[in-house]
């Protein structure tokens, strides 16, 4: 037996640290999408109890340092699934660029494996799951749009944001996402319109979307890249209606209306990084139950 999923990467539209926790995780609240640029994953059933995961991508581990491994352990273990499985990762999402692109491929395998070995779970249970394995896996199980409290785990389902051209870039220096978070005063922030934010999607109000993006982790991320500021400033001087950086970084992302437009900030790019995208929202609604 054989199937397959797609793990799309995600955006921040806000990011919001409100204070440190006794756990010593950060209460965060976040506005999330996806994005149409995503991995694609395979899964094959095995008769031998055991998991493999492989990809081409040398920056991919093949054990237990992988979300989709951790993902796949965390079924097998919880619900005591005698056969095995390989999981074959096709890696089109940036390493290390603050787009989930782990934690969308734990997501996936979570959503592959429920089918793979038939363990009926609904999607909402598959969520809960996910937020044992990281902090925005229970995000990537819905693939939708969504306001996100706790530590990431708490998914507030909202509806896609209006449609939109999205251009990605990301430099070639990744960003740790622990190293960042370590860094951040959380006295010195100035929060973003988090609830303004929710009710520009619920009416779909470009506009309004566009002119409440916020990320407080560029405070740390932004003064030790400069790069990453270089390329905020060209997207915006080619045209963008927003930009913001993703997550902890370092992949900025741009907002057009334009196909036209977004092509031109992309061919703006080329010359400052390697890895240049132009994508649709998504944000789509998806449920298996």
């Amino acid at each position: 037996m054989y199937t397959i999923e797609k793990a799309p990467a995600k955006i921040n539209l806000t990011l919001d640290v409100l204070y440190k926790r006794p756990d010593q995780y950060h209460e965060v609240e976040m506005v999330m999408t996806t994005v149409d640029l995503a991995d694609r994953i395979e899964f094959f059933l095995l008769k031998e109890n055991k998991i493999e995961v492989a990809s081409e991508n040398r920056f991919v581990p093949n054990d237990e340092r992988n979300l989709a491994y951790r993902a796949a352990r965390l079924l097998k273990d919880r619900y005591d699934v005698k056969e095995g499985v390989r999981i074959k990762i096709d890696k089109q999402i940036p390493v290390a660029a603050g787009l989930a692109g782990g934690s969308s491929d734990a997501a996936a395998t979570l959503r592959g494996l429920n089918r793979l070995w038939m363990l009926n779970l609904t999607l909402d249970e598959l969520a809960d799951l996910g937020a044992e394995v990281g902090s925005d896996v229970s995000f990537c199980v819905y693939n939708s749009t969504a306001l996100a409290k706790g530590r990431g785990e708490t998914i507030i389902e909202l509806p896609p944001p209006p449609q939109c051209w999205v251009i990605l870039a990301k430099p070639i220096q990744g960003v740790s996402t622990q190293s960042v978070y370590k860094s951040l005063q959380l006295d010195d922030l100035k929060h973003p319109d988090t609830e303004g934010m929710v009710q520009a999607i619920r009416q779909s109000d470009y506009q309004g979307v566009c002119s409440r993006l916020k990320n407080v982790l560029e405070t740390v991320t932004l003064p030790k890249n400069p790069e990453v500021e270089q390329i905020k400033q060209q997207m915006l001087s080619s045209g963008a209606d927003a930009v913001l950086m993703s997550g902890s970084g370092p992949t900025v992302f741009g907002l057009v209306q334009q196909e036209s437009r977004a092509d031109r900030i992309y061919n703006s790019l080329r010359g400052f990084c390697e890895e240049v995208y132009v994508v649709r929202l998504l944000g789509c609604h998806q449920r298996l139950d």
